[in-house]
């Protein structure tokens, strides 16, 4: 096969070491990762920052789930990748953008996460707690948080996931700087020793991300899967 369309191992290799010396138009290899992960942290954060308490809401009030479910369960199933014209017609094409489009893509996954670790409490234990004489915050600090963590950092690993796939397909759309812009430019000029590298890129920066939610899970919630 033509190198055009599958270039060797040893070229997208040499490749990828050129790049990483040199640069790709005007920015570093590390740059443009670097930008791609600032925004899947930002959105994420934020997504992460309402979607949380907004499932502890859903799950222990029947109120906020009436309101709130439909739209929960409306936007779930809807893709990040086709709110990329809204959000540009609403935020343009800058970094806001981009920022809001993952909010949007953490935000329900989050929400469903707390909900899920909320409901999933057993009421047996809620009820031991309040015969030892626990208050109300007592229990939802002792007994509903630490049983819901897990349910949440599994949310929180589909959430990265999600996020980071969305970044990339954000940045091929309009981007100046990232690992998704690299892919896009590179394809237009038919160098796919940088597409490919690219794609290698970014599949072992998803998979590290994930073993890094997995190591901090280990960490964090060390009883999951004792109680």
């Amino acid at each position: 096969m033509e190198p055009i369309w599958l270039p060797p191992p040893e070229a997208v290799a040499a490749r990828a070491v050129e790049i990483a010396r040199d640069g790709f138009r005007g920015t570093t290899l590390w740059e443009h990762v670097g930008y791609s992960l600032f925004r899947v942290m930002v959105g994420f954060f934020f997504g992460a920052l309402l979607g949380i308490p907004l499932g502890y809401a859903m799950g222990l009030s029947d109120w906020f789930r009436g309101w709130f479910d439909p739209i929960v369960e409306f936007m779930r199933p809807v893709p990040p990748l086709a709110l990329i014209p809204l959000v540009i017609i609403w935020a343009g094409i800058g970094e806001t953008g981009k920022i809001i489009l993952l909010f949007l893509a953490a935000l329900w996954i989050m929400a469903i996460a707390a909900r899920s670790g909320v409901s999933g409490v057993s009421i047996s234990k809620v009820h031991a707690a309040y015969s030892l004489g626990a208050s109300k915050p007592q229990i939802m600090r002792h007994v509903i948080v630490p049983n819901s963590l897990p349910e949440i950092f599994t949310g929180a690993r589909v959430a990265m996931g999600v996020c980071w796939g969305t970044v990339v397909a954000a940045e091929l759309v309009a981007a100046e700087k990232g690992a998704g812009m690299m892919i896009m430019v590179a394809s237009k000029f038919q160098n796919t020793d940088i597409v490919i590298m690219g794609i290698i890129l970014i599949g072992v920066i998803g998979f590290g991300i994930d073993m890094l939610m997995r190591w901090a899970e280990r960490i964090l919630v060390p009883w999951k899967g004792r109680v």
